[in-house]
C-alpha cells in the first residue's frame, strides 16, 4: 500500500511514492563481514516496522520521494522501474508494479514532472526514467529535465563500453579501493534513453545550488560520485539522503556497509558526514530505503546518533 503521508517543508510539500517492500532481507546478506551476533544485539533496538520480531530479518523499501513547491514538480530518484533486466539482483529482476499509477493517485501525471532530481545512478534509483515502448526504452517524464552527476555517467558509460576507461574516472575520483562495480545494463536501458533525447543535464556536485533551493552535496562511496540532495524553503530543511544509508541500524553503526556499497572506506565516511551534517542543520531527513514512514530525523549526543521516524 502507497504511503499517502505528505510532509511540508517550508512551501513545499513531500509525498512517498512506493515501489516495492523488502520485508525478508538477512542481515548477514545486507552486511557482509559483520558478525551475526553483532547484528543480533543491534536489531534489538530497532521496532517491528523495520525488523520483522519473529524472524529477525531486515525490512527495507524502495520509494520515491514527489517534491511539490509554488514552482516545480520534482521526482528524486525513480526507484527500479518495470520490465527491466536485472538478473544479478532478482528483486529488482523485471517487476510490473503500478508505480506510476502511485503517482497519480498523489495527483501527479507524468507529464506534470518539471525535474527528476538522482542523487546517483543505480538500479533502483533510476528505473522509472523509462519504460518500454514498441520495444524501444522511453522517457517517462518527457518534460522533464533530468539532473544527475556527470561523473556517474561517464562511469557507467565507460564500464557499458569496456574499454578500461573506467579506471582513469576511479583514480580521478581518488575513493580508495572498490569492491564491486555497480550493475550491468543500467545505463544502456535508463540513463543513455535519456541523454539521447536531450533531457539530460550533466552537473558537478558540489554544493552549490542546481535550481530552486535544492543542492547536491557530496557523499561519494556508496557510489563513485554519490550526493545527498538538501531543499532549502523559508529557512526549513530537507535532506534526501540516498542510499548513505539503507537501514536504521546504521545510525547506531556507522561502520557497517551494506553489500551495494562500491568504495567502502568513502562510503564509512560520507555515512557519518550525513548525519552530523542532518543533526546540524535539523533537516527533515527523507531515505529511499528505511520502511516505515521512510522519514525523520537525527539528534546527536557526543559521538553517537540516534533516529527517530517522522
Amino acid at each position: 500500500m502507497q504511503d499517502i503521508t505528505t510532509y511540508r517543508v517550508g512551501d513545499a510539500t513531500i509525498t512517498k511514492i512506493f515501489e516495492i517492500g523488502l520485508d525478508a532481507v538477512e542481515g548477514e546478506f545486507l552486511f557482509p563481514g559483520v558478525e551475526a551476533d553483532s547484528i543480533v544485539r543491534e536489531r534489538g533496538q530497532v521496532g517491528p516496522g523495520s525488523v520483522d520480531p519473529h524472524t529477525g530479518s531486515l525490512r527495507l523499501s524502495i520509494h520515491s520521494w514527489l517534491v511539490r513547491t509554488p514552482e516545480r514538480v520534482v521526482l528524486i530518484d525513480t526507484a527500479t522501474g518495470n520490465d527491466k533486466e536485472r538478473p544479478g539482483a532478482a528483486v529488482l529482476h523485471r517487476l510490473n508494479e503500478p508505480f506510476l499509477d502511485r503517482l497519480r493517485a498523489a495527483g501527479v501525471a507524468p507529464g506534470d514532472v518539471d525535474l527528476v532530481l538522482m542523487t546517483h545512478l543505480h538500479a533502483d534509483h533510476v528505473g522509472w526514467n523509462t519504460q518500454l515502448a514498441d520495444g524501444r526504452w522511453t522517457p517517462v517524464f518527457p518534460n522533464a529535465r533530468y539532473v544527475f552527476s556527470g561523473r556517474e555517467r561517464a562511469y557507467l558509460a565507460a564500464l557499458s563500453a569496456a574499454d578500461g576507461s573506467d579506471a582513469a574516472i576511479r583514480d580521478a575520483a581518488g575513493l580508495g579501493r572498490m569492491l564491486h562495480p555497480p550493475l550491468p545494463g543500467v545505463y544502456e536501458d535508463s540513463v543513455l534513453p535519456i541523454v539521447e533525447a536531450g533531457l539530460a543535464r550533466e552537473i558537478t556536485v558540489d554544493g552549490s545550488e542546481v535550481v530552486d533551493g535544492f543542492r547536491y552535496l557530496p557523499s561519494p562511496g556508496h557510489s563513485i560520485d554519490h550526493a545527498c540532495i538538501s531543499l532549502t524553503s523559508r529557512g526549513e530543511r530537507a535532506l534526501f539522503w540516498g542510499d548513505v544509508m539503507h537501514h536504521p541500524l546504521q545510525v547506531a553503526r556507522p561502520d557497517w556497509n551494506s553489500v551495494y556499497c562500491e568504495f567502502p572506506d568513502a562510503a564509512r565516511t560520507s555515512r557519518r558526514w550525513a548525519m552530523n551534517h542532518a543533526a546540524e542543520t535539523g533537516s527533515l531527513v527523507f531515505t529511499t530505503h528505511f520502511a516505515e514512514s521512510s522519514a525523520g530525523r537525527i539528534s546527536r549526543d557526543g559521538d553517537r546518533f540516534a533516529w527517530q521516524f517522522a
